[in-house]
């Protein structure tokens, strides 16, 4: 059954706020899925400059502004929807992208928030939609959270390469429950942009793939700094 706005159930949400993650699943169909496992594979293999992510994996961003496939996925009324029930404000996009672990990676995405990275100030809710478009075990590289991270609002940016990097700046992480939530294809995790949280490397044979949509509070205002999705506007 397809997880929708209407039938989001308040424990779902309460989760959500308190815990700064919350696993939905179905926000697509199956057969939505795998179509868009397809495209997103198929663009990945397109030549472009502006590819990220190292050796841990392989990042596409803004890729509805070059997918009429993938815009369709990333502007998916149900992901919106859903996101705004959750947050319980008003939201704009902030941006999209493809994060593909290839086949025996051997690299984890480490513990890290993602908001200490973005240039905005005015945000105290974003929120991102992390899509499987593949069945996603832990030994495919499904994630890892700390429940509760997201109220540690004032720490800078860790590095996702380094495993010691966020508990070096917040040591009571350390003893933080985790949570690991496997996908199937078509589910989602909803976290909260201060929630912390990382993906085990891909071990099988075949590569993961998820689309995040990126949501920020309306009122987000821009901060002038660095970063790869503002960078190239000249703003």
């Amino acid at each position: 059954m397809t997880t929708t706005a209407d039938n989001l159930t308040a424990d779902k949400i309460v989760s959500y706020r308190e815990r700064g993650f919350v696993h939905i699943p179905g926000i697509i169909t199956e057969e939505e899925a795998a179509h868009f496992y397809e495209a997103a594979l198929a663009f990945s293999k397109q030549p472009r400059e502006n590819v990220y992510g190292g050796s841990i994996f392989t990042q596409l961003v803004n890729v509805w502004q070059e997918s009429d496939t993938l815009r369709t996925l990333t502007r998916h009324r149900n992901i919106a929807a859903v996101a705004t029930k959750l947050a319980g404000v008003p939201l704009r996009l902030w941006h999209d992208q493809i994060l593909i672990k290839q086949p025996h990676n051997n690299a984890a995405t480490e513990f890290h928030q993602d908001q200490p990275y973005w240039p905005h100030a005015n945000s105290t809710n974003p929120i991102s939609a992390w899509v499987a478009l593949c069945d996603v075990p832990v030994e495919k590289g499904c994630m890892t959270f700390l429940p509760g991270s997201q109220k540690r609002t004032e720490l800078p940016a860790q590095n996702l390469g380094d495993d010691k990097s966020l508990f070096g700046i917040a040591p009571d992480f350390v003893w933080n429950e985790r949570i690991t939530v496997p996908l199937k294809a078509g589910d989602c995790t909803f976290h909260h942009g201060r929630c912390a949280h990382m993906a085990t490397p891909n071990f099988t044979d075949d590569p993961r793939v998820a689309h995040i949509v990126i949501f920020m509070d309306a009122d987000t205002t821009y901060t002038g700094a660095h970063h790869i999705v503002t960078d190239p506007l000249g703003l």
